[in-house]
């Protein structure tokens, strides 16, 4: 069942894949529930992330049950098992730390997306560096960037801010606590261009550092925060349902008039307080960035919203 399914997606968007120049991309999404994986492709290398659920295996059944199922994916991607990594995510209570770092190996290499080139880590983070669902949203900013001043917030690894330059920005802020993922990003850009002179790199808790951006100074704002962070960095809990209205208005307040912010979120029980937003116009951009591999599946919500 599981080598039948996963033979008939991967030769079909292996085939779109092709067709659109994409080098990585989501082959398997938990589609059928007795095998709970994200398998994803990678330049020729694979990534599956196994979440654990409820099962009545024993430890010793469900050791086979996942080796066998390695061997499946293996088999129909045609790889060896160097080429094939394996995490394992969990519902933490506390939910801590979403990024947080699972090895050492540090097996770091360039994939490419629409030209440019990105570091992934496919053996040292429960993410891999290079979040695949928001390749649409990345373009379109790149498409609307030239010659505007651009802000990015919880930057993660700065692929928006990649684009970003390399589409002609006249300057950008990238924002996030961590060191890792800050030395990350400017390793990214400097992959794609030698000029990093109108480009900032900021260590900060965005919802400390906000008072400190001038505002009305920014064109374009990416806004991408987790849903839940109580990081032991930070001063103040994150609950993006509860705190969205407060987040999205201060954002908007360091936008000139007529600028653009694109907020995400992946909380999936995620309601936008459109009454409360104190913006010119909401649009839901969900479907229109959702790409050919995360079609039918409800991941995250993105809007674009205008001052």
């Amino acid at each position: 069942m599981f080598k039948n399914r996963l033979e008939k997606v991967f030769k079909h968007r292996s085939k779109i894949s092709k067709r659109q120049q994409i080098f990585c991309f989501r082959i398997y999404d938990r589609d059928l529930p007795e095998f709970p994986l994200i398998i994803e492709w990678y330049s020729g290398k694979v990534y599956v992330a196994e979440y654990k659920s409820q099962h009545k295996l024993s430890e010793e059944e469900y050791e086979e049950w996942f080796e066998k199922s390695l061997e499946v994916i293996r088999a129909v991607t045609n790889l060896s098992d160097d080429d094939v990594y394996c995490k394992s995510r969990q519902r933490k209570a506390d939910r801590f730390n979403q990024y947080q770092k699972t090895g050492n190996l540090k097996e770091e290499f360039i994939v490419e997306e629409d030209g440019l080139k990105f570091l992934v880590n496919l053996s040292d983070y429960l993410d891999t560096g290079l979040f695949l669902d928001h390749r649409i949203t990345r373009g379109m900013v790149k498409a609307n960037i030239s010659d505007k001043k651009f802000l990015n917030l919880f930057c993660y690894t700065g692929s928006f801010t990649v684009y970003a330059a390399t589409g002609g920005a006249a300057e950008t802020w990238s924002i996030d606590l961590s060191n890792t993922y800050i030395d990350w990003a400017r390793r990214n850009l400097m992959l794609n261009t030698s000029n990093l002179k109108c480009h900032r790199f900021i260590k900060a808790d965005v919802l400390q550092f906000l008072p400190e951006i001038p505002d009305n100074y920014f064109d374009v704002i990416v806004l991408d925060p987790p849903s839940f962070s109580n990081s032991k960095m930070m001063k103040d809990i994150l609950d993006i349902q509860r705190d969205h209205e407060e987040l999205i208005n201060k954002c908007l307040t360091k936008l000139k008039t007529g600028g653009s912010l694109y907020f995400s979120t992946n909380l999936r029980t995620f309601k936008l307080n459109h009454e409360a937003i104190l913006s010119s116009s909401i649009k839901d951009i969900t479907a229109a960035t959702t790409p050919f591999d995360f079609e039918n599946k409800l991941l995250r919500f993105c809007y674009l919203i205008e001052k």
